[in-house]
């Protein structure tokens, strides 16, 4: 899941050369992916409308309320991201996922198969979801990251996160802290397990595949993942179409808009 980290103060003092953050300001993830504490102190800062940065499956990320109007404002000011750019939501099972994204059409097992894992599932979106998130468009991204610690603070949280990656806008994605040093005065928190592994292919984040329309899919970001995600589909007998036309999504999730 994460690469082990050996020694987790040499981290917080690798960083804290770059910052004049206080130590508490970088909390360790267990070698295990997550511990009871640091999953508290995380929800807390979510719950208060603030933004952290947190390890995934494929990167380091960014995290707010999804719900939460005034963290989504402070997440995309942060990046320094164009709103008509979207953001994907983060839950911690796959039963979550209907009550924000619309999974009618979609094969028994579909979903079960694809995560959690490497990869962002493209919906229609729900009328539960906080109309303000990604307006310009009817479908959300939804992600389940093959991360415990993810994974139990959605858990603990009980409503999404919206989650997008650690880097100030059309900047390479981070996969360890120090990469995004430039953000850290803006945050709450970095909660760290050192690097993500060594593999470039991780930059390329999750594979963004779009699964509005019953039957189709279309790949939206190749991502980390591409080639084992496309068996699954062809596995499950849905049809790709190369272009957003024929999905007729000419929005906010459209091929011609680059994900990030």
């Amino acid at each position: 899941m994460f690469a082990a980290s050996r020694s987790q103060c040499q981290i917080i003092r690798n960083c804290l050369q770059y910052s004049i953050q206080p130590m508490s300001f970088f909390v360790p993830v267990t070698e295990s992916g997550w511990c009871v504490a640091a999953v508290e102190r995380a929800a807390q800062f979510i719950l208060e409308g603030k933004v952290i940065a947190l390890p995934t499956d494929t990167v380091y990320g960014l995290a707010a309320a999804a719900q939460n109007i005034q963290a989504i404002e402070q997440l995309y000011k942060i990046k320094g991201r164009d709103r008509k750019k979207p953001v994907a939501i983060c839950v911690n099972s796959v039963k979550s996922i209907s009550c924000w994204g619309k999974v009618a059409g979609l094969p028994p097992g579909l979903l079960d198969t694809l995560l959690p894992g490497p990869v962002t599932v493209v919906l229609e979106r729900t009328s539960d979801l906080n109309p303000t998130l990604n307006a310009g468009t009817s479908k959300v991204g939804i992600r389940i990251p093959d991360s415990e610690f993810v994974l139990q603070l959605c858990k603990r949280l009980g409503t999404p996160l919206a989650l997008t990656s650690a880097n100030a806008s059309n900047e390479p994605s981070s996969l360890a802290p120090e990469e995004f040093q430039s953000l850290w005065p803006h945050l709450a928190a970095v909660f760290h397990c050192g690097r993500i592994g060594d593999s470039t292919s991780l930059r390329t984040g999750s594979t963004v595949v779009d699964l509005s329309v019953p039957g189709k899919y279309h790949i939206l970001r190749p991502g980390s993942a591409l080639a084992s995600i496309k068996r699954v589909l062809e596995r499950f007998e849905i049809v790709e179409h190369d272009t957003c036309c024929v999905l007729k999504s000419h929005d906010l999730f459209c091929g011609c808009t680059r994900v990030d």
